[in-house]
């Protein structure tokens, strides 16, 4: 069975509506509730296999406290290509990660740092873990987390 691959852009917007819902510590059932939706379809909106319509989108942007740009801020960069289709190009890891349970919480605490030289020193020690051996067995011995 041959399924339709969800529009990138409809993943990106999905993945921003997570961000926020996140971010605030709003659960996916609450945000349903607000909408007058089921937890199942905002899990759907998230993942991109539904599209969000404009006028959900801006119900979504009021409930979240962000304006509708929000949802497109930084998106992938899209153009036509030669067969009319809409093309996306992004890095999607970073998207991911930054949009992860893990992310968020990372760069929340992160934040609370105030010291800009205990942050470098933070950033030197992420960086010299990921390029460790150990690191590198670990990331394959760990099954992949999404989120």
């Amino acid at each position: 069975m041959d399924q339709k691959k969800p529009n990138p852009i409809d993943v990106y917007v999905g993945s921003r509506i997570r961000l926020r819902r996140t971010m605030l510590k709003m659960s996916q059932e609450t945000l349903g509730e607000n909408l007058g939706i089921t937890f199942q379809q905002v899990q759907k909106y998230e993942k991109g296999t539904n599209r969000v319509g404009a006028s959900r989108l801006q119900h979504i942007s009021t409930i979240l406290n962000v304006p509708v740009t929000f949802f497109f801020d930084d998106g992938p960069a899209s153009h036509l290509s030669s067969d009319n289709r809409s093309d996306v190009t992004e890095d999607d890891a970073v998207t991911r990660f930054v949009g992860s349970r893990e992310g968020i919480e990372f760069n929340l605490a992160f934040q609370h740092v105030g010291n800009p030289k205990l942050r470098q020193n933070i950033l030197q020690l992420v960086k010299s873990l990921s390029r460790s051996p150990e690191a590198a067995e670990i990331q394959s011995e760990e099954p992949r987390v999404t989120g």
